[in-house]
C-alpha cells in the first residue's frame, strides 16, 4: 500500500516523458480522468491533478536515443548518500544530484542492467498529493532479467525488503518490496524475472512502470483504445490482486491500469 506518509525508500513521484505534451495530456485525461495543469511559457510540461490533487508530472522528452516513458521517483533523506550507494552496486548516474528551487532535490540513475528509476530528496514538496486511490499511483513494478542481482542492488541502495511468492500456475516467483524498516501493509511495489521478448520496449533492458488505480479496468482500457493507447495484455483477473490490463499510451509508454480486488 502506498501512502503519501513517504518514508525512505517509498515511492513519491513519478512523470512522464513523451514528444508530444498536449497529446499526452490529452490521452491520460481521457483513460484516468486527469486534468493537465500547465508551467508555464518558458518550460513545456505541467503537472496531472485529480480532483485537484497532483498526481504526476508530465514533460517533453528532450533526451536523444530516449524512448518515451514513465520515470518513478522514490524518496531519499540524502540524494548525495544515495547516489554513492548506486555508483558502488555498479549503477549509473544520468543526472546527478540536482535542487529544484526549494522544493526539493533529485537524481536520476540506471541500475547496473540499464533499468531507469529516479530519487527525491524532499524540500518544501514531499511528493504527490494522492495515492491508493482510483486516478492514481497505487502499486510500482521492475521487469527485468536478472531478479537476484536487482534485489542486491536496490537492496544495497535503498535498503528493501523483500518477499517471495508463486506465480499462479507455478509460472515463477514474483518478489514484493517493502520500505526498510516498515510493516508488510506498507509494500509499495514488486519485482519480476522476465525473458527478452519482455523487455523489447526498452531494447532489452530492466524497466520499471507505474499501476494506476481505477475504479472499473474495463471502462478504462476502452479509453485507452479510443484514445490512441494500446493493450498488451488483458483485462486479466488476478487472483487476490483485481482486474488488471498492461496498457501503452500513444507513445509506447507503458503502465499498468487496476481495479483491486476490495478488501
Amino acid at each position: 500500500m502506498i501512502t503519501t506518509d513517504f518514508v525512505p525508500g517509498s515511492p513519491c513521484m513519478l512523470d512522464v516523458g513523451v514528444p508530444d505534451v498536449p497529446a499526452a495530456a490529452s490521452f491520460y485525461g481521457a483513460v484516468l480522468g486527469w486534468d493537465y495543469e500547465p508551467m508555464g511559457e518558458e518550460i513545456e510540461g505541467g503537472m496531472f491533478r485529480k480532483d485537484g490533487k497532483m498526481v504526476a508530472g508530465l514533460g517533453k522528452l528532450t533526451e536523444e536515443g530516449a524512448r518515451p516513458a514513465w520515470m518513478i521517483y522514490y524518496t531519499v533523506a540524502d540524494a548525495d548518500a544515495t547516489t554513492r550507494a548506486v555508483e558502488a552496486g555498479g549503477g549509473t548516474v544520468r543526472v546527478a544530484p540536482t535542487d529544484i528551487e526549494q522544493w526539493g532535490r533529485m537524481a536520476q540513475y540506471s541500475d547496473p542492467l540499464g533499468g531507469q528509476f529516479a530519487v527525491w530528496q524532499p524540500g518544501e514538496s514531499k511528493g504527490v498529493d494522492l495515492v491508493d486511490a482510483p486516478g492514481s499511483l497505487c502499486w510500482t513494478e521492475l521487469y527485468t532479467s536478472d531478479a537476484a542481482g536487482a534485489r542486491r542492488f536496490y537492496g544495497d541502495v535503498f535498503g528493501w525488503r523483500f518477499t517471495d511468492m508463486p506465480m499462479p500456475g507455478g509460472e515463477g516467483t514474483y518478489t514484493l518490496i517493502t520500505p526498510a524498516g516498515q510493516p508488510e501493509e506498507r509494500m509499495h511495489g514488486g519485482l519480476l524475472e522476465v525473458g527478452e521478448d519482455a523487455l523489447s520496449l526498452a531494447g532489452g533492458r530492466p524497466y520499471w512502470h507505474p499501476v494506476f488505480a481505477v475504479a472499473d479496468c474495463d471502462a478504462a482500457v476502452a479509453q485507452v483504445n479510443e484514445n490512441g493507447g494500446t493493450v498488451q495484455m488483458g483485462p486479466v483477473d488476478a487472483e487476490g490482486v483485481g482486474r488488471m490490463a498492461l496498457c501503452l499510451d500513444p507513445f509506447k509508454a507503458d503502465f499498468v491500469l487496476l481495479t483491486p480486488t476490495e478488501g
